[in-house]
């Protein structure tokens, strides 16, 4: 079995339906980080969309129809922002790990992205959501207001750790398996600013938010998030803020890799 191996703890632990789970940033997705996101979406007046791209002979049934893209896409009703689900198309990789969801955003209608930010599996819904809420109320999507300390201050409010050697810039759980920092990025978190996509004096590509948990040294990552240069930092506090967050989170599903280190409480 692989060590990210989800368990189903309704069938390996009885007639209990679900467990409070914590911390949250090594609770996992539940599996269900489609639906999770997709209903919120949803929920706020995003529009669905679903393209597919492929090809069908005349006489061929639809189960055997060769699919060969096939993205969803959900829209803000002002079309300056959308996320997509990748995993129903050819998703990249970051930190080994495909792309689940990649958001976008722009300053205007008939412009192109300003910033992405990227999901992988495992990442916990809940501080997804709460950054798609967090974008969805804000009238202009791509505006920075504030800098990059508040998402440090919202990581140090749940307890989070600074990095000694970059106070400024870098935050672990207390259990250093969770980590938060603005570093270079990889080239595939695309932002729309030509002067952050630049190489610095220093030799080093875009500078972003990255964030990631490593259960063990040297082990798969559970999860990776990344966020182009462009990303208002507050947005990203929000999502930071709901990672960290010592509220559990309700799960019936949990990741092999961090089963020890959970604290679960069965839901009465």
């Amino acid at each position: 079995m692989s060590t990210n191996e989800p368990i189903d703890l309704s069938a390996s632990r009885g007639p209990l339906p679900a467990y409070w789970v914590g911390p949250r940033h090594l609770a996992g997705d539940d599996g269900l980080l489609a639906d999770v996101v997709a209903g919120t979406l949803t929920g706020l007046g995003w529009t669905n969309l679903t393209l597919v791209r492929g090809r069908q002979e005349t006489a061929e049934a639809d189960e055997e129809r060769q699919v060969v893209r096939s993205t969803v896409l959900h829209l803000r009703p002002d079309a300056l922002a959308w996320a997509q689900w990748m995993l129903a198309d050819e998703p990249f990789l970051l930190g080994e790990l495909p792309v689940a969801w990649q958001v976008c955003a722009r300053a205007g209608r008939g412009r192109t992205a300003e910033w992405s930010a990227c999901f992988t599996p495992g990442v916990p819904g809940e501080a997804l959501v709460d950054f798609l809420l967090a974008l969805d109320a804000r009238a202009e999507p791509a505006e920075q207001c504030v800098g990059p300390e508040t998402v440090l201050e919202a990581f140090s409010a749940h307890g989070w750790l600074r990095d000694i050697d970059q106070p400024q810039a870098a935050a672990t759980d207390p259990a250093f398996t969770s980590c938060f920092t603005l570093c270079e990025v990889p080239s595939l978190i695309q932002d729309g600013d030509p002067h952050a996509l630049a190489q610095g004096a220093d030799g080093l590509g875009p500078v972003g938010w990255q964030g990631w948990a490593e259960p063990a040294v040297g082990d798969p990552y559970l999860w990776c998030a990344s966020f182009s240069a462009s990303v208002p930092h507050d947005l990203v506090a929000a999502f930071g803020a709901s990672l960290s967050s010592p509220a559990p989170v309700l799960r019936r599903v949990l990741p092999e890799c961090t089963r020890d280190r959970l604290v679960l409480s069965p839901v009465r």
